[in-house]
């Protein structure tokens, strides 16, 4: 079966209740026919076998009456639907539903006992790296193979003990764009891998002819790096070619090697640390046990000073009302409702898309019926603290507490606005299971459930299912998560980065030309 559990099921831990005015519970493993649950007082039969995760009614629901989770409404019955039967797309429809409801449960949080640290690079601009990297940056796709061929140069060499390695950042963007919010984001994007903590030093990389030239990036848009001469500009066009470019790269990098090997860790406050935050392969349990305990551990981070920055603008749809009561100001709540209203203009543009289109396949097997199910968990990854400010896709993050990006749903493009915008760790939920990473951002995977946790154990750091099965409360893994985090940000290597992942894609929004 999908999900394991240390002990027999029994009527009483069968399902899960999340909240009490849910009229569906979740199966915590697959339920049989005529398998009898226990909801408190109640006594239900399952009409038919469900799969562990999804969900089954334990009333009596009418046709076109709200199906609740979260204490929510996640939309409407088609269809009558009896109390024991199996509640998801054959008898649930999507529908918009924004409401002043109640806020859904939420795990107790933990508080921190004393000032925590770890290990890492300060920075001139008093930023800190939980890296130490020297980054190769394509601005174009015709400098995309050039840029990896000089990484790979270094692979296996003896670099110094402080040098994390020399990584390549190819992407299929730069050229064959229109010039004006497509070119500037993709520049920001490129600027801010370019100019991160966790990057010591950096080339840009170009062609030389495309539209996205070099020189906009050994300007004002780079200038931390560019005054600390730890920046260098070249072309293939100008170099004499691959091979010649490959040379005088490694001229450049082999100095900033050396002004690398000069850095040191040294113990820093957890204020400084900036987590991005992302979920993938979601399921049914990510809402229950990874994301909530990712929100313990970010509400720890925020006491501590520090910044968790949730993403995916598709991914809050449905939710955003409760983000927007949770805005220090009235400003910022309308920057967090503009960014769902610019997207649904987005939509528009393509016939027949809607934000509904966002759960795939494998989100709807794990039991997440739409978008609003899939929103009303994901949010959850964030906790409880005041949402502090709401910025561009790959804008610098500049507040401290609980920020918000506007980033696409889709995983390395979402990731690659967080670490443009200048996080330090990465900590991404999933359900179903995910393997990716990001070159030069440590991305620590959480998963929802033992089973993908034992499947796919060569990706995943922390298991989140052990709360599913009673053996650990949301606030525990909460907290192992951020200890992790600290560990992680102090040089302890994630899954991902053991594995090599480096996925990066810049988010395109405009015409190719």
């Amino acid at each position: 079966m999908l999900y394991e559990i240390e002990s027999p099921p029994t009527s009483e831990n069968a399902v899960i209740h999340l909240h009490e005015r849910d009229n569906v519970a979740i199966a915590r493993v697959p339920l049989s026919a005529g398998q009898l649950i226990q909801v408190g007082q109640q006594s239900i039969h399952v009409h038919a076998p469900i799969p562990a995760g999804h969900k089954v009614a334990i009333e009596n629901i009418a046709t076109g009456a709200p199906v609740r989770r979260y204490g929510h409404a996640i939309g409407v019955a088609k269809a009558p639907i009896a109390a024991g039967e199996h509640v998801h797309t054959q008898n649930l429809a999507f529908t918009e539903m924004h409401s002043g409801e109640p806020e859904p449960v939420t795990a107790v949080r933990g508080h921190a006992s004393s000032r925590a640290s770890f290990l890492g690079y300060q920075r001139a601009d008093g930023r800190t790296g939980t890296r130490n990297y020297i980054a190769v940056v394509a601005a174009s796709n015709c400098a995309a193979h050039t840029a990896e061929s000089i990484a790979r140069t270094y692979e296996g060499a003896q670099l110094p003990p402080h040098v994390d390695g020399v990584i390549a950042f190819p992407h299929g963007e730069g050229c064959g764009h229109t010039i004006g919010p497509d070119t500037e984001q993709l520049q920001r994007t490129l600027a801010g891998v370019l100019d991160h903590p966790n990057v010591s030093a950096a080339l840009i990389l170009g062609l030389g002819c495309e539209v996205n030239q070099i020189s906009h990036y050994l300007g004002d848009a780079v200038s931390g790096l560019s005054h600390a001469n730890r920046l260098h500009g070249l072309t293939l066009q100008e170099s004499g070619g691959t091979r010649a470019a490959i040379e005088e790269a490694r001229r450049h990098i082999d100095i900033f090697i050396e002004q690398a090997a000069a850095d040191k860790r040294v113990e820093v406050s957890a204020s400084q640390i900036s987590l991005g935050l992302n979920c993938g392969g979601s399921d049914s349990f990510s809402g229950i046990t990874a994301n909530p305990a990712l929100g313990v551990c970010c509400d720890l981070i925020v006491e501590q000073g520090g910044t968790v920055v949730l993403a995916e603008t598709t991914e809050i749809f449905g939710a955003e009302q409760l983000l927007a009561a949770r805005a220090r100001n009235p400003e910022v709540a309308r920057k967090l409702l503009e960014c769902v209203a610019r997207y649904k203009a987005y939509l528009r543009q393509f016939e027949g898309s809607s934000f509904n289109d966002n759960p795939s396949p494998g989100n709807k097997e794990g039991g997440l019926t739409n978008i609003i199910e899939k929103s009303l968990g994901a949010v959850a990854k964030a906790g409880a603290s005041t949402l502090e400010d709401v910025v561009r896709y790959a804008e610098r993050i500049r507040s401290r507490g609980f920020v918000f990006m506007d980033t696409p749903g889709y995983d390395p493009v979402s990731i690659t606005g967080l670490a443009a915008g200048g996080v330090n760790l990465i900590a991404f939920t999933t359900g179903r299971g995910s393997a990716i990473g990001f070159p030069s951002v440590p991305v620590l995977k959480i998963a929802s459930n033992s089973a993908t946790y034992n499947r796919m154990r060569d990706n995943m750091d922390v298991n989140a299912g052990r709360i599913a099965e009673g053996a650990r409360t949301v606030e525990q893994v909460g907290r192992e998560i951020f200890d992790k985090l600290l560990a992680v940000a102090s040089g302890e290597r994630t899954r991902a980065e053991l594995l090599g992942h480096h996925e990066f894609a810049p988010w395109r929004i405009g015409p190719v030309l």
